[in-house]
């Protein structure tokens, strides 16, 4: 999503008032939204009627969680992301979603419809209640997951609440909540405001604050004798990636991405070096990292599973954090001096003489040879992988072995990786994989999306396939069947019953949810031979249609990371009991 729009030719008309779901809806469109995930319920139905009638596109999820989750994945790729709930019951479904995206910092524009504004104020019991008159107590629930909460009551604050609500969602990067009640719906508003587009414009600095910090950072960047950089989240959710990528290829300097920070940075620049994430990094990452005399972490995040346990073993006396709202120069911390601004100092003010950008060995898939019983083992099939991917795929992973085995895979040039690190709600991935594909759709690019999904994970997620099917969107979808909840059974019972699951006819799924031999293919693959022959099939490659690849590893069998990190998890989750 772009600081400027543009206001399009319909816009550009509107001089008599207009209904208050058209302007919502057209701000929407002029926000960068394209289609709206949701499910219809009384209370939001004449407001959907709008959307067709401003040039969006209606997509209605089977339920409102997996809805939640491919928003998440739409705003991931797209920018921004809308997603229409009804009161009560509907947008409860959704909570646990528009949770995940908050946590993550994924601006999702819920909008919840609701009962009129005369049945609020006189308590009336109706369906979808508590049934004891309290209006308030969802959009409560809501307001600890959202940076904005808006109550649309009053026609007269109506635009200006939408304007406001919207730019808060852009710039906080995390869900906003709009009650739309069903008797303001049709309510007029300024239509001649839709010509002005919402001013999107990051926090300024202070000059003389951020000329002061950026002056601290060069003196400890030029005195620095072995400097890193280290990119986490948050720089790709607060827009400062075309700094990172600046700052990089002018300083020269070694390079690394956290867990949740990985397709951040071109991997096949030449002074990239790895996944750094604490004990469960490769040895050579951690020995570069944690021997540096100043790490340059930009938009770090440290949840327990980006740090492997919280077993980071670097120093804040060699550490300086960029942030959106603050930067912090070793023990110094200087609130309200965000990282855009400073980065594009230093990267305008380093003295390239004074800089010592010692030499990297350039990270690359190491291909283990295949198990000698021709079974797909996880060391194998992640760098394996690297080759089979393509410049400006969108790659998703779950929650589980995916997300870490993925740290050995090796991204071509403009990859965008989704993931749900910090979150991490089991079956997201699914969901997600549906919103990113349409928005690659949305945004009438050739890119192919393939989503990387344990069997376990899937079964939470699994009726969204009929809704990709549906869209006619192409993704590929590694289904990993290993016989249940691996992760789970690392961090704790390994063979415990509740770890188990049904085993299901996976990919027979794709017949049922109503796909189609033409638009779309199904394949069962437990060898590495098997597997090699798919990924060199070149209509597979080309992906002109959904694929679905139920793929088989060894029960018992994990990434090397996700086993180091449920250790280490183990360890911090005992220090604090």
């Amino acid at each position: 999503m772009s600081g400027a729009q543009s206001p399009d030719i319909r816009t550009q008309a509107l001089e008599e008032p207009v209904d208050v779901a058209e302007y919502l809806f057209t701000r929407l469109r002029q926000f960068g939204v394209e289609s709206v995930h949701g499910v219809p319920g009384d209370y939001n139905l004449v407001a959907l009627d709008y959307i067709p009638k401003v040039g969006l596109r209606w997509v209605g999820s089977v339920n409102e969680l997996n809805a939640a989750y491919a928003a998440d994945g739409y705003a991931r790729v797209k920018g921004v992301a809308a997603l229409v709930t009804t009161f009560g019951v509907g947008e409860l479904s959704a909570l646990n979603g528009v949770a995940g995206a908050y946590a993550e910092q994924v601006p999702v524009v819920h909008i919840v419809g609701c009962p009129s504004t005369i049945a609020q104020r006189d308590g009336m019991l109706l369906h979808h209640t508590l049934g004891n008159g309290d209006f308030n107590v969802f959009a409560d629930m809501s307001k600890h997951i959202s940076c904005e909460l808006s109550k649309l009551m009053n026609p007269s604050h109506i635009a200006d609440q939408i304007d406001h609500t919207l730019r808060q969602c852009w710039l906080h990067s995390r869900p906003v909540y709009l009650m739309l009640p069903t008797d303001m719906t049709q309510k007029k508003v300024e239509g001649a405001r839709l010509r002005t587009p919402i001013r999107l414009v990051d926090h300024k600095n202070d000059p003389e604050s951020e000329d002061y910090v950026v002056d601290v950072v060069l003196k400890y960047l030029h005195a620095a004798k072995d400097p890193v950089i280290l990119v986490d989240a948050c720089a790709i959710r607060h827009r400062v990636l075309d700094e990172v990528h600046e700052l990089i290829e002018k300083t020269k300097l070694p390079v690394f991405v956290t867990p949740m920070g990985k397709s951040a940075v071109n991997e096949e620049h030449s002074t990239y070096g790895g996944v750094y994430a604490g004990i469960s990094s490769h040895p050579d990452v951690i020995k570069r990292v944690e021997g540096s005399d100043l790490i340059l972490s930009i938009g770090s995040l440290k949840s327990d599973f980006n740090t492997s346990g919280f077993s980071y073993r670097t120093s804040q006396l060699r550490t300086i954090d960029f942030h959106s709202t603050y930067t912090a120069v070793r023990y110094s911390h200087y609130p309200g001096v965000g990282m855009r601004g400073v980065l594009r100092k230093v990267i305008d003010q380093v003295d390239l003489t004074k800089l010592h950008a010692q030499p990297i060995e350039h990270k690359q898939a190491i291909l283990e040879k295949p198990d000698a019983s021709g079974a797909i083992t996880q060391s194998w099939f992640w760098p394996r992988i690297s080759s089979f991917l393509k410049e400006n795929d969108v790659i998703v992973t779950e929650t589980g072995t995916s997300n870490f085995g993925i740290w050995d895979t090796m991204y071509p040039a403009g990859v965008t990786a989704l993931s749900q690190v910090l979150w991490g709600s089991i079956g997201w991935s699914v969901g997600a994989t549906q919103g990113a594909a349409l928005a690659v759709k949305d945004m009438k690019e050739d890119r192919r999306t393939i989503l990387f999904v344990g069997d376990g994970s899937f079964q939470l997620g699994a009726q969204e396939l009929s809704t990709m099917i549906r869209s006619g969107l192409n993704p590929i979808i590694f289904l990993i069947c290993n016989d249940g909840f691996t992760i789970e059974r690392f961090i704790h019972g390994m063979d415990a019953e509740y770890n188990n699951i049904s085993a299901w006819k996976f990919k027979d799924l794709v017949d049922v949810f109503g796909g189609t031999g033409e638009r779309t293919a199904k394949y069962q693959v437990k060898t590495v031979k098997e597997l090699e022959s798919l990924l060199a099939d070149k209509d597979f490659i080309a992906a002109k249609r959904l694929q679905f690849v139920e793929l088989y590893m060894p029960k018992e069998d994990a990434p090397k990371a996700l086993v180091l990190t449920a250790e280490a998890s183990a360890k911090a989750n005992a220090k604090t009991e």
